[in-house]
């Protein structure tokens, strides 16, 4: 009984937070995303991964300052990111837990990646919405794609977070969609090719078709080996804005369209409806935009994207309208469990 009324207490403290401080936690949120950061930098949860380690131990093994250290860890406990154990010891939460560097579903790569470069451009976002110019480009002076181009370790980071992510979506995606059809599925800007690994595990009849810039082709090369794949899936290199490998029946396409514009989503599409097989099938794995108030991440997302690269996410009208431009026809929209839909369409 007392935790039941301990339960209705707390559900009245939540509706009853004044508004002014709803959205002060709001407006400070930028604390929490660079705490989640520096954690994740430091590689803490790696270091506690064994167990409870005092605040001196991680500040020694991490190269930082003790008390600051403690403060940051503090804050996060708040939040259920790691736990106390005693005076100024530090454990893991299952939060905490997807920032260790070391597991499958590691989160950690997107905590950096959204901790710099991407934070540092959303600085000049009111710039990005008075004038329509790019802020990333009006922070770094270049396009996002070409920063990473010319900085190695931030390129790897965004692989290796966008590879994080896929695999999550991956799994949802062939447990919504039945691939038994096709014969040769073509995945453009696959990454380091979570999504199609997943697909040739689960379809031992299918056969893939990587298809990347060539230093991430080369580099996926040993992840398609290493999955026992070798015999079935190539890795390609290449310029999608130029030209996608043919012959496929089902093209993949998770999380690109929204790195693009209209005019470039249309001629990454016009490649593809020249290669695609005519009863083939064009997939697209995308977080498609409801009408009117509803909370969904996509409408962040979609921020994120014009802060970036000028980009956006879609709605089912404003794909219905891109894939007409490009030859093709809206089939279907099939929703997954993660968010994630996959948007089919056919060649017209």
């Amino acid at each position: 009984m007392s935790t039941q009324a301990e339960a209705v207490r707390d559900e009245h403290a939540v509706a009853e937070v004044p508004p002014h401080y709803q959205l002060l936690q709001m407006i400070t949120g930028y604390w929490l995303t660079q705490s989640i950061y520096v954690a994740a930098k430091l590689g803490i949860a790696d270091l506690v991964a064994d167990g409870p380690r005092h605040v001196d131990e991680l500040a020694r093994a991490s190269g930082s300052q003790p008390d600051l250290l403690n403060r940051v860890l503090r804050a996060l406990c708040s939040v259920g990111i790691f736990t106390t154990h005693g005076k100024d010891s530090y454990g893991l939460t299952p939060l905490a837990d997807l920032l260790r560097s070391d597991l499958p579903n590691s989160m950690r790569p997107q905590a950096i990646m959204h901790g710099e470069e991407q934070y540092r451009a959303w600085s000049d976002v009111l710039h990005n919405v008075k004038t329509g110019e790019i802020a990333f480009e009006k922070e770094f002076g270049k396009t996002y794609f070409g920063y990473l181009a010319e900085h190695p370790e931030a390129d790897r980071v965004f692989n290796e977070a966008q590879a994080g992510y896929t695999k999550e979506v991956a799994g949802a995606v062939v447990d919504a969609y039945d691939f038994t059809p096709f014969g040769t599925v073509i995945d453009v800007g696959a990454g380091y090719g979570p999504m199609l690994l997943k697909l040739l595990a689960r379809y031992p009849h299918l056969r893939g078709i990587l298809f990347d810039q060539p230093h991430v082709a080369e580099a996926a090369k040993a992840r398609i080996q290493a999955a026992g794949l070798g015999g079935r899936c190539l890795a390609e290199g290449g310029d999608f804005f130029v030209s996608v490998p043919s012959g496929g029946d089902a093209y993949i396409l998770s999380l690109l369209l929204h790195d693009w514009d209209e005019e470039r989503s249309v001629t990454i599409l016009k490649n593809i409806r020249r290669g695609i097989a005519p009863n083939g099938r064009l997939l697209v794995v995308e977080l498609v935009l409801p009408e009117g108030e509803a909370p969904f991440f996509g409408k962040w997302l979609d921020l994120h994207m014009a802060v970036l690269l000028g980009a956006r996410e879609r709605t089912a009208n404003e794909f219905r309208e891109l894939f007409a431009a490009s030859g093709f026809k809206l089939q279907r929209i099939v929703p997954t469990s993660t968010g994630m839909s996959i948007v089919e369409a056919v060649p017209v």
